[in-house]
């Protein structure tokens, strides 16, 4: 498909998961095809990590966090981000509708041509909700200003569903990727302080260059990112 000169919105529900997604891909489709390119997280990413949600509690980690967004997206060149508040791993105590609003305020302001976002069978209940908004936001009226929607994998997040779960990615689109698109998004991973892991963990920069081998090899190249077309009108 062509991306040339497009605008693009990624819209994701926790900082890293732009970069988890398809980080080497934003970098050339940057760097490559001229595409410009808007990210917008919607969730706050931290407070999960304790019995009750405190912002308070961890507001100097929410500080470092936005700050670590920044530096990320300077490694991938992406254009803006736009940074929203909703509860980590808590969107399902939100009303969706909620969530649909920050999405078609970003699509009228921004006007996106192409939209990825999480694959709707995550095991992450928030990357359940973000896709479920983004499905709704984009509905194909007469005046549908996105024309594509794409949805990508996030390591730790989507190869965990069940085995048995119907919802598997799936991915029908496989995009090339340098070693130096990868060798970005693997930099801006780093920048996540409270996001990266140590090998074998799927956030690792080993595992992601092992996923990116794999998917290449699944279709006769060195290194991809992996997607699946949810709607493509031409």
């Amino acid at each position: 498909m062509n991306f040339k000169d497009k605008k693009i919105l990624v819209v994701v529900a926790h900082p890293d998961d732009e970069i988890l997604g398809l980080g080497a891909t934003m970098n050339k489709l940057i760097k490559e095809q001229d595409c410009n390119v808007r990210a917008i997280i919607l969730g706050e990413g931290i407070t999960s990590r304790s019995e009750v949600r405190d912002q308070e509690q961890w507001s100097d980690e929410l500080k470092t966090h936005r700050q670590n967004i920044e530096t990320a997206r300077e490694f991938i060149g992406y254009e803006s981000a736009g940074i929203y508040d909703f509860p980590d791993n808590r969107f399902d105590t939100v009303a969706l509708l909620d969530i649909i609003k920050v999405i078609e305020k970003e699509k009228r302001t921004f006007q996106p041509e192409i939209i990825f976002t999480h694959h709707g069978g995550d095991v992450n209940i928030d990357h359940q909700r973000t896709f479920e908004a983004v499905i709704t936001a984009t509905r194909p009226m007469e005046d549908k200003i996105v024309k594509t929607v794409i949805t990508f994998e996030t390591p730790s997040g989507t190869e965990w569903i069940a085995s048995s779960d119907p919802r598997k990615f799936t991915p029908n689109l496989f995009i090339e990727v340098s070693e130096k698109n990868l060798a970005a998004k693997i930099k801006g991973m780093e920048c996540y302080e409270f996001e990266k892991r140590k090998y074998p963990h799927p956030r690792s920069p080993e595992a992601l260059k092992i996923l990116a081998e794999y998917r290449g090899i699944t279709v006769g190249l060195k290194f991809a990112e992996a997607f699946s077309i949810v709607r493509l009108i031409s």
